[in-house]
């Protein structure tokens, strides 16, 4: 992984957990929950967002393209400002590829990412099982929560998100992919 690469991942996943932590503190900007919420957005998104990210590289990489995330300055300030109004706008920047794709390596690669966050969110949300203890069950559930918020937000089917370039690729696929993940995000 190249420095600048590195540093952008770092950058975009400390920005959008302060918007999480931001988001999940009751009242305005309520400096007790945010010291406690940081420490587990941290965690959930640097799990998902990160490991979202690398999908779409590696993705790209098998289909030999040139593959690397970038940050998005105006994206990571619009997470943060959005955080305080009571969502979350989350396009902190987006895995850039260069190289002969076609539509449907290109609709594989976006659908990876979302994939990636599903998966996560089921890992997370079998925390929820162990009855460790009040953090763990935090942690598991907003885990599950912002995970399939992260998959459901990037399968919209709006350009530049993920979920226009699946539509575009296979409309059956993002169906089969969109809705499940919005079924989860609004009964569980």
């Amino acid at each position: 992984m190249r420095t600048t690469e590195r540093n952008d991942l770092i950058v975009s996943w400390l920005t959008i957990s302060v918007a999480f932590a931001i988001l999940a503190s009751p009242g305005f900007f309520n400096i007790t929950s945010f010291v406690l919420a940081f420490p587990i957005s941290a965690i959930v998104v640097g799990t998902g967002f990160i490991s979202h990210e690398l999908a779409h590289r590696q993705v790209a990489r098998k289909f030999g393209a040139h593959a690397e995330y970038r940050a998005w300055q105006a994206g990571l300030l619009f997470a943060l400002i959005s955080s305080f109004m009571g969502f979350i706008f989350a396009a902190p920047g987006a895995v850039y590829i260069f190289g002969n794709i076609s539509r449907k390596e290109n609709g594989i690669i976006s659908v990876a990412g979302p994939l990636t966050n599903i998966a996560v969110g089921i890992a997370f949300f079998g925390l929820t099982f162990l009855q460790i203890n009040d953090w763990t069950q935090l942690l598991g559930r907003m885990g599950f929560q912002i995970n399939i918020f992260l998959a459901l937000f990037n399968m919209i089917p709006f350009p530049p998100l993920d979920g226009s370039k699946v539509f575009s690729w296979n409309p059956v696929i993002w169906g089969l992919v969109f809705f499940p993940i919005a079924m989860a995000f609004f009964f569980l």
